[in-house]
């Protein structure tokens, strides 16, 4: 046999080969395959182990094919066969589904190729091959074992990008069933939150974003498999375990540029569309100036505000009943008594206490109570009275600033 002799100028190994070779292959291949297959299950731990007949299959028709492939491949170099190729992608599908790493395939790969390399050395040593032949046959099985390892690559890249996919829907299905109303049951939670590989957490803070003012999504780090995130909406927003809260925080102040955000109350989990509302409360308050504060605030920071502004209809209502007696004076007049009205009441101190917080004169702030006592009489004597009118100036002054009532 030692008449065979290359091809010259082949660009992959086994087109090299002379095509004869292959009648010289094909009989190794019955027992070939078994041999790998026993090989792999002895030496790779991952695969000794019970894999269930329809994987162990699959991995036996793709040692087969493969050698069968090969040996036609010596044959004709022009021979495509993409349906085999099928068999090794789903092989690295396969081994994502398993939960495994591509580690042991890839291992399995090189053994099946030493293995396979020993028996056709062995045979080519007993038809007294050339060397170069050898060599070459050699390279081709390594370089052939190399392309169906990327094969499977490939697979397992798939099976990452559809896992993804289907995992990403369920976690913004989790999500979306978070704020739902009436609230979820705990067990429905826990069931979605198990296909979505999301770890329920005791207590969660949602945090509102503003939208980007050019109507492009808005685009944020990876946050960890923690939180969930919805940029989509016409408001984004994310749901945050209380224990990622300060690192979401930071990241959060880090990247965003032009776009503010606000941090709900930490509640339990169930009650999540409650921490989205006052969330998204907090940064309405935030963009239009009445809560102080950079880009980003905490609604923890600001409760007697989110409180005392929870209704601006019926806060303006109560206002307006509480304070009717300013109506009767100027716009200046409104603003300088109704100042004085709530350093008073802050205070419940005399005139000096009162004229020191306001910067004035003691005298002014006497003028100015005698004033009030004819408007108000016994209200500011009430300590009912005096509460419900502290509550309307404090979120009056929120609202607009120094208190000055509708014209109407």
């Amino acid at each position: 046999m030692s008449q065979l002799a290359l091809r010259p100028g082949a660009f992959e190994p086994w087109a090299g080969l002379p095509s004869e070779l292959a009648e010289i292959i094909k009989p190794e291949l019955g027992t070939l395959a078994e041999e790998i297959v026993e090989a792999v299950r002895e030496r790779i731990p991952e695969f000794g182990q019970s894999m269930g007949e329809p994987y162990e299959y699959v991995i036996r028709v793709g040692v087969e094919r493969a050698l069968t492939q090969f040996a036609d491949k010596v044959g004709d170099p022009s021979l495509t066969v993409d349906d085999w190729d099928a068999v090794h992608r789903k092989l690295g599908y396969g081994e994502y589904q398993q939960g495994r790493s591509l580690d042991a395939l890839q291992a399995a790969y090189r053994l099946g190729a030493r293995v396979a390399w020993r028996r056709l050395a062995d045979a080519g040593l007993r038809l007294e091959l050339p060397a170069p032949l050898l060599f070459q046959l050699g390279e081709a099985v390594i370089a052939y074992v190399d392309q169906l390892a990327a094969l499977s690559v490939e697979g397992y890249a798939e099976a990452q990008a559809h896992a993804a996919g289907a995992r990403e829907r369920r976690r913004r299905q989790l999500m979306q069933m978070l704020l739902s109303d009436p609230p979820p049951s705990a067990a429905a939670i826990a069931d979605l939150a198990k296909s979505a590989r999301w770890t329920v957490p005791e207590r969660l803070v949602a945090v509102a974003l503003e939208p980007r003012a050019d109507d492009r999504e808005l685009t944020l780090p990876d946050l960890g498999p923690a939180v969930l995130v919805d940029l989509e909406g016409a408001e984004p927003c994310l749901l945050v375990p209380e224990p990622q809260l300060d690192r979401t925080e930071g990241a959060l102040r880090t990247v965003l540029h032009g776009s503010r955000a606000a941090l709900g109350l930490p509640v339990p989990v169930q009650d999540a569309r409650r921490s989205l509302r006052w969330a998204r409360r907090a940064l309405a308050l935030l963009r239009r100036g009445t809560l102080s504060g950079k880009h980003v605030v905490r609604s923890n920071d600001h409760l007697s505000t989110l409180m005392l502004l929870a209704d601006e209809p019926l806060v303006e209502l109560f206002a307006a009943q509480r304070l009717a007696p300013l109506r009767q004076l100027t716009v200046k007049q409104q603003a300088r008594l109704s100042e004085t009205l709530l350093a008073w009441l802050e205070t419940r101190g005399g005139a000096p206490e009162v004229a020191s917080r306001l910067q004035v004169h003691p005298q002014t702030v006497r003028y100015r109570l005698r004033q009030l006592e004819a408007l108000f009489g016994e209200q500011l004597h009430d300590p009912d009275s005096r509460f419900e009118l502290e509550c309307a100036l404090r979120a009056l002054t929120v609202l607009r600033g120094p208190t000055v009532l509708d014209a109407d």
